[in-house]
């Protein structure tokens, strides 16, 4: 029997509004149940170099990352679980030339309006507005869930940390999926 909060097994899709899916809970019990050995959470060694915002928001200039899945018309498509790849795409590119893939995520909002796992166009807007300084001249996306912290660590996050230094932003949005 199927309640209002959840199925017959008491799981709640992560699809209907409103209902956050505790991952860390499920991970947990899906690598139990598998007989796994305990998920290993990453744990960073050494903190994130943050620095202060050196000047107003509304003069500085910001990059965009996002992980999910985003490429654009023409850009090969993300492949499989585990691609470090990344892509970068012109900040402004129209969103009719935004696509998505992704493994692990209900890819039907992505599709249907790219802005809601990369938002450039509310970037664009807040520009025009002079809340934001400027765009960096692209932004970079990739294909979450990658399980190699390694990859990830020496390889992806490197390469975009360098790209946004040419593109001389001055802070950088990060949106998960």
């Amino acid at each position: 029997m199927k309640s209002r909060r959840g199925n017959a097994q008491g799981v709640t899709p992560a699809s209907e509004p409103n209902n956050p899916v505790d991952y860390i809970a499920r991970t947990r019990e899906q690598y139990d149940k598998l007989g796994y050995p305990p998920y290993k959470w990453v744990r960073n060694e050494i903190p994130p170099p943050l620095a202060p915002l050196a000047k107003p928001l509304s003069e500085a200039k910001v990059g965009l990352v996002a992980s999910g899945g985003i490429y654009r018309t023409g850009q090969v498509a993300f492949h499989y679980r585990d691609d470090f790849s990344f892509r970068e795409i012109p900040a402004d590119t129209p969103t009719s030339e935004l696509r998505a893939t992704h493994f692990a995520y209900d890819l039907t909002d992505a599709r249907r309006d790219p802005n809601a796992v990369f938002p450039m166009e509310t970037l664009r807007n807040l520009t025009d507005e002079g809340r934001i300084g400027g765009l960096g001249a692209h932004a970079y996306t990739f294909m979450g869930g990658i399980y190699s912290v390694r990859k990830v660590r020496d390889a992806l996050a490197p390469a975009i940390a360098d790209r946004l230094q040419s593109d001389e932003v001055d802070l950088a949005i990060l949106v998960p999926v």
